[in-house]
């Protein structure tokens, strides 16, 4: 019997546009890693972090399905340099990050994952033709009524969603899906709110489960 290697986990810090970024490197919890992903928080200022429960469930699904993940803090969250700017900064934070992950795995495909405003920035970055394999949005809310990065978005789009989303309600979320270019899918967990409270080990199961 081999003993079991620990999986590597690896705090770091990279540079991004206002500044370091704060960082973790998770590699699989078997084997060499098939893909790389990404994974964005929600909002920093709705308490936000890489930390956020759904964020950490997302991020553990994907490791159990064989690829290395990296969550970031935005700028201005925790030990992550410079301040909240609109959504515009957070983008180029994910990008920089992206840069990384991939400069770190030049050969593997990869993937983005966010969470409730993560999800956004997931699909923003995604969706400019970069050469994801796919798109997870987990949460995402209907409230903002800016779509129009979604036109025309050819990447696969997996969108998982809480029955009781208050930020982003099944009723809104179906014909917006519906409207968007395939491939994509639509994921429902019964949930009692925005957080996936109470079913967080089905989301991460969801996640585990995507091929």
């Amino acid at each position: 019997m081999h003993a079991k290697v620990p999986r590597k986990i690896e705090s770091l810090f990279l540079q991004g546009p206002a500044g370091r970024l704060e960082a973790l490197l998770e590699e699989p919890e078997d084997g060499a890693p098939r893909e790389a992903a990404l994974v964005c928080h929600p909002h920093p200022q709705h308490g936000g972090t890489m930390h956020t429960k759904a964020v950490y469930r997302v991020a553990r699904g994907l490791r159990s399905a064989g690829a290395v993940v990296l969550r970031f803090n935005y700028r201005g969250v925790n030990l992550s340099e410079g301040e909240y700017a609109h959504g515009e900064g957070e983008l180029d934070d994910a990008r920089a990050a992206l840069d990384y992950l991939r400069g770190r795995y030049p050969d593997l495909p990869f993937t983005l994952a966010g969470f409730s405003f993560g999800s956004r920035i997931a699909l923003r970055l995604g969706c400019a033709g970069i050469g994801a394999r796919r798109v997870i949005a987990v949460g995402f809310p209907t409230s903002y009524k800016d779509r129009s990065f979604l036109e025309g978005c050819a990447v696969s789009k997996v969108f998982v969603q809480s029955t009781r989303d208050q930020y982003g309600p099944i009723s809104e979320l179906e014909p917006l899906v519906a409207s968007l270019t395939e491939p994509k899918k639509l994921i429902v967990v019964d949930a009692e709110d925005h957080f996936f409270a109470g079913a967080l080990p089905e989301l991460e199961r969801e996640i585990a489960g995507l091929n």
